[in-house]
């Protein structure tokens, strides 16, 4: 059981992205509307069972490998079946994204009949210098309005509800279920998300997105009720900005460890045996663990590192976004919340 890079396992989608993504990556090419890159992936896109499950360098599906040794993979058996805790993904948005939500554990449960939600959270690689978000209402906005702008499709009205954020390279930003937003272009980010692919869409005219994926295949205001109305009152206590430092420095507010953890490695951090999915952001240099032979690392590249690697560091110039499961993780009963 050994830490190893993955190979790229980029997912095509209906919006523009892409050039950003191969660059960063030193990977060939991969078009223009291929923006997200699924990374050490155990779980698919909604309505595509084939597409988003990421390969070993051996041609072995993660998911298939966790299935097989959940204990070597996970440390723990207990959960369900290749179930990580976590989806990390690469984020090219060369247009702005649609203004959409992402259910709560709660809703998911009651309307998906998914033990998750889809709470998740930005970590900005590369930002253009205008570049920004847009998350939660500035004020209340009860469902007979948001139901007439959705109907009226008026994005305009819709962003100016909002709060918009300006972001820059390592800065995190967490967009907890519930939360309408939308990532504006000229963003190249790591997201981790609850393992699920659950999207409402209240903004559709900039997509390509078919009926189902708009709503879930749920009717339309049963797909709304997802949304939070209440404002959001401290849009700043969602965000944080992690500047080069010692140690594990987390990226995103306490808020977010139940659901997962994102963390910025310095050379000669330590990390505690467990499963990780991480993205090597700067420099090169190598991690040594307790049972495995080193691995080399440089810039750009993806990797996933087993439980039964024990415990692990990192060696020379190196700096590593760590995405490991949260506290609430494994969800033993459907509908846990």
């Amino acid at each position: 059981m050994q830490p190893q890079l993955l190979p790229p396992n980029v997912v095509p989608h209906w919006y523009a992205g892409g050039p950003a993504l191969s660059a960063w990556r030193g990977i060939p090419s991969v078009g223009e509307r291929s923006p997200e890159e699924w990374v050490g992936a155990t779980v698919a896109r909604f309505g595509e069972p084939h597409l988003g499950p990421a390969p070993l360098a051996d041609g072995t599906l993660l998911r298939d490998a966790v299935l097989a040794d959940p204990l070597g993979w996970l440390g723990r058996d207990d959960g369900e079946p290749g179930d990580t805790g976590v989806l990390v993904k690469l984020l090219d948005a060369g247009q702005r994204l649609p203004v959409h939500v992402h259910p709560t554990r709660a809703y998911a449960s009651r309307h998906l009949g998914c033990a998750y939600g889809k709470t998740e959270a930005w970590y900005v690689l590369e930002a253009d210098e205008d570049a920004a978000v847009w998350v939660g209402w500035r004020e209340e906005v009860d469902p007979a309005e948001l139901s007439a702008l959705v109907d009226a499709q008026d994005a305009t009205a819709m962003l100016a509800l909002m709060h918009r954020i300006p972001v820059r390279p390592g800065d995190g930003v967490l967009v907890p279920g519930g939360t309408p937003h939308a990532i504006g272009s000229g963003v190249l980010l790591v997201e981790a998300q609850e393992p699920t692919d659950q999207s409402i869409l209240l903004e559709r005219t900039n997509t390509a997105a078919s009926a189902d994926e708009v709503f879930l295949g749920l009717d339309q205001h049963v797909a709304l009720s997802a949304v939070e109305s209440a404002a959001l009152t401290d849009v700043t206590a969602l965000t944080r900005h992690a500047a080069d430092g010692s140690g594990v420095v987390a990226v995103l507010p306490d808020e977010a460890s139940p659901y997962f953890r994102m963390e910025l490695l310095a050379p000669s951090a330590a990390v505690a045996a467990g499963f990780a999915v991480a993205v090597v952001v700067a420099g090169a240099g190598t991690l040594s663990s307790d049972r495995s032979a080193p691995l080399h690392l440089q810039s750009g590249q993806t990797l996933v590192v087993p439980a039964a690697a024990g415990d692990w560091c990192l060696e020379g110039d190196v700096r590593l976004l760590v995405c490991r499961p949260g506290t609430t993780w494994p969800l033993i009963t459907k509908g846990a919340a």
